[in-house]
């Protein structure tokens, strides 16, 4: 939570909250691979709720800072892609986040040390473990 408030604060000025960041920020990931995702696939790869992503892309739409359109090849997919004034602002928000993600991980070597590396596997590791609980039906 506390990282989370901390990229809300540093964003703020942008007008962009860490949700909305984490969104722009992998949409624009995903073009720059070539790929213009569904939503779906965006909230597969943000690992926010599909609902979440929908509400978020609406909100982002009417702020101008990306592009909403139905899929051709199944109307019930809708495609995201930045305008350009959303890659404006995502690239000038990665660039205050990469600079508070170097500042936080500092005690760990800054953002490319060995230490933050080893850190990102090990929480890497603990963010793959699913979140249901086990069954209670034994049968």
């Amino acid at each position: 939570m506390k990282w989370r408030v901390a990229v809300d604060r540093a964003l703020a000025p942008l007008g962009l909250t860490h949700a909305q960041f984490s969104l722009l920020g992998s949409l624009m990931d995903l073009q720059q691979a070539g790929t213009r995702p569904s939503q779906r696939r965006l909230a597969d790869h943000t690992g926010l709720e599909a609902l979440y992503v929908s509400k978020l892309a609406r909100t982002l739409e009417a702020a101008g800072l990306l592009e909403r359109t139905t899929d051709p090849a199944d109307t019930r997919a809708v495609r995201l892609s930045l305008t350009e004034q959303g890659r404006t602002l995502t690239s000038r928000a990665v660039v205050l986040v990469q600079t508070l993600m170097d500042r936080l991980l500092e005690p760990l070597g800054g953002l490319e040390g060995p230490e933050a590396a080893a850190f990102a596997r090990e929480l890497t590791a603990l963010l793959d473990v699913p979140l249901h609980a086990p069954s209670t039906n034994e049968e």
